[in-house]
């Protein structure tokens, strides 16, 4: 009996997982739409696409929000990759429609 109880349990906190997957998911698509929008005025005014100082800056922002069961490295660390992949998606966009 037991067995089924835990099963269960750990079928419900799976579906919740999927369910925040999907709100980050979506999260990250606007965040790449403003990413994009931002790339296009960049664009227009000559601007480069990588601003090391603002990926510093958002980083270190963000990192020093990090509270458990986050960490600071971990906070780090996700935001350096989608940051990553919002500049390769700006720069292919930028050099689409430019």
């Amino acid at each position: 009996m037991r067995r089924v109880t835990v099963d269960q349990e750990l079928e419900a906190l799976r579906r919740q997982i999927d369910a925040v997957d999907e709100r980050i998911l979506g999260l990250v698509a606007e965040r790449v739409e403003l990413v994009l929008r931002v790339g296009e005025l960049k664009r227009a005014s000559g601007a480069a696409v990588y601003d090391p100082e603002r990926e510093r800056r958002v980083l270190d922002r963000l990192a020093h929000q990090a509270a458990p069961p986050l960490d600071r490295e971990t906070v780090q660390r996700v935001f350096e990759r989608l940051i990553d992949e919002s500049r390769r998606l700006e720069l292919a966009h930028v050099r689409r429609t430019g």
